[in-house]
């Protein structure tokens, strides 16, 4: 089997760490891709387009829509655990503090640091929170769910992202370079860093 299919939790407390630092690793990433003005992944698209159009911030829309990908859970019969809950609460809230701490900046360098940093933390936080295991974040377990009725992850994924992308865009969501570089970049780099934090045992 491979690499990612045979995940060793070590101990709780290990775990624990590592589940919350990667959360807040991930709002982080998802922070700086915003503030580089770069372009954003499918999902934050999303997101910012809902921040648009209703005026709430990006962290709270962010953590809405987990909790409303939540209850398509229930018709795949996904099971959420500590790690789905904690997604759902942590990610926006540490997004929307980036935000706030970090200001946009001038410089075409300064923003692609930006944009790479934010790309690097998010499949840096990937690799610590899914190898806690703890459960898959809101938007993962939508994955998995629909390919327990028969669709590949691969398809599955590609037909939500185009989805929520193209709403985003029509919502007023930045779509750019950086939405280009994280489709190319984020798989490999979480696979890397699933291997870097994979607990010993």
């Amino acid at each position: 089997m491979s690499e990612l299919s045979l995940p060793r939790f070590g101990s709780l407390s290990s775990r624990l760490l590592r589940l919350y630092i990667g959360l807040t690793a991930y709002g982080t990433g998802i922070g700086l891709l915003v503030q580089s003005g770069l372009g954003l992944d499918p999902w934050e698209v999303f997101h910012q387009g809902l921040s648009v159009r209703t005026g709430w911030s990006m962290g709270v829309c962010i953590n809405l829509v987990g909790a409303l990908v939540l209850l398509l859970w229930i018709p795949l019969r996904q099971r959420p655990g500590l790690g789905t809950i904690s997604n759902v609460v942590l990610v926006g809230t540490f997004a929307d503090l980036v935000m706030w701490l970090v200001p946009e900046p001038g410089q075409w360098a300064a923003k692609w640091a930006f944009l790479l940093g934010g790309i690097v933390c998010i499949a840096a936080a990937s690799g610590l929170y899914i190898n806690a295991g703890f459960g898959p974040g809101p938007r993962d377990g939508l994955m998995t769910g629909l390919a327990r009725l028969g669709l590949s992850i691969r398809l599955g994924r590609t037909l939500v992202e185009l989805t929520v992308l193209g709403a985003g865009w029509l919502l007023g969501g930045t779509v750019g370079v950086g939405t280009v570089v994280f489709a190319v970049t984020i798989g490999p780099l979480t696979q890397l860093f699933m291997k870097v934090f994979r607990a010993p045992g």
